[in-house]
């Protein structure tokens, strides 16, 4: 795998050299390859003017190869790493500014302003791993918690008016119950905060509120729970999803991130009950072949790849052997996984060589470069 030369889109930690680059920081850290390689992906990353603007985000722009540049744990990097995480600290004050702004507004909630992909969800997840003492990751996880609050029209408040996406309308706005754009997101980051020992005021609350939606839209399937990736306000207003059953078991909108989120809200408040309850939907979800045959994906963000990190990740930390007794099965669909796929992180060859690396390996990953999936 050549790193590009000159690429557009190489700032991009999900489809480009900024992504890539982490699966080679990793095969060096590990000493598989040697750190020139990663290093001549880095310099892919970093050949075009980095962008701070508003719509920079943890999976492109200064945050990405922020990100991309402290997995490498090395000496090598600190001048440029300082200095991009100073424009990632104004990014941060000023992409605050602005949602605060037009929430006060009355503006509707939009996955820009507060998802992992884009807004100040991923944001934080940077703030919270590498730049704590910034002064702006509270401030941040203020607002977040402000998010799980209903709006004065009773809708809960990370509704958007927008679609999931433009082939899949939803009159009226929907709430999002995914990790990618959606309220497990804020979940899985109030939940890692905690446990890091970093609370703001309302933020054991707001854990639990959001855990209180989650309960109320779980259904209850004959191989176990699950919830729908979205709620319309059709649905709120007859109070049950129309979907017959569960969909794609993904990273990013099916139970496996869900329950993930659970698993980690629970470990932050000490409920094992709840615990309990989020390993056995996760587990159950792992052992029905239904739902796995739903996985035609490679990559991480909806494929086998993020399926297998995010259960190998829940089952470290489970009460139960259940979660990991299904990774060797997960494990098998990752060798047969098509490795031809695009070379990105997200969704292609990327992701997943480096969850194969976790599987041949059974360690944490030495860069965390799992952590831009808010699964640890």
């Amino acid at each position: 795998m050549t790193a590009p030369a000159n690429e557009p889109m190489a700032q991009s930690l999900a489809s480009g050299a900024a992504g890539t680059a982490l699966l080679h920081i990793e095969r060096a850290h590990t000493g598989v390859q040697p750190w020139h390689t990663a290093h001549a992906w880095i310099t892919a990353a970093t050949s075009n003017e980095i962008s701070a603007a508003d719509q920079a985000g943890l999976y492109f722009g200064a945050p990405a190869i922020s990100f991309t540049l402290h997995a490498t744990r090395t000496g090598r990097y600190d001048r440029a790493t300082a200095a991009i995480d100073a424009h990632v600290i104004r990014l941060a004050e000023r992409r605050l500014a602005g949602v605060t702004a037009r929430t006060a507004d009355g503006e509707a909630a939009r996955f820009a302003d507060h998802d992992l992909f884009h807004g100040l969800t991923g944001i934080a997840v940077l703030l919270l791993r590498h730049l704590p003492d910034s002064g702006i990751l509270e401030p941040i996880l203020s607002h977040l918690v402000r998010l799980t609050c209903p709006t004065l029209d009773k809708l809960p408040g990370w509704w958007v008016a927008h679609d999931p996406a433009s082939t899949v309308p939803t009159p009226g706005g929907h709430a999002n119950l995914g990790i990618a754009h959606g309220i497990t997101g804020v979940l899985a980051l109030l939940a890692i905060a905690l446990r890091d020992g970093i609370a703001v005021d309302g933020q054991t609350d707001a854990i639990r509120r959001i855990c209180a939606f989650l309960d109320a839209w779980q259904q209850d399937g004959e191989t176990g729970p699950w919830w729908p990736q979205w709620i319309t306000r059709a649905d709120l207003e007859c109070g049950r999803t129309r979907l017959l059953g569960p969909g794609r078991p993904s990273w990013c909108y099916g139970t496996v991130g869900i329950a993930r989120a659970q698993q980690m809200a629970a470990i932050a408040l000490g409920d094992t009950t709840r615990q309990h309850l989020a390993e056995h939907a996760l587990a159950a979800c792992l052992a029905d072949p239904t739902q796995l045959a739903y996985l035609t994906d490679p990559g991480l963000c909806h494929g086998v790849a993020g399926v297998y990190q995010t259960a190998w990740r829940a089952a470290r930390d489970a009460l139960t052997p259940d979660i990991a007794t299904c990774l060797p099965a997960l494990a098998a669909m990752l060798d047969q996984a098509d490795a031809h796929a695009d070379g990105s992180l997200l969704t292609g060859s990327a992701g997943l060589a480096l969850a194969l690396n976790t599987a041949a390996r059974n360690l944490p990953p030495h860069s965390g470069w799992d952590t831009c999936l808010l699964i640890t």
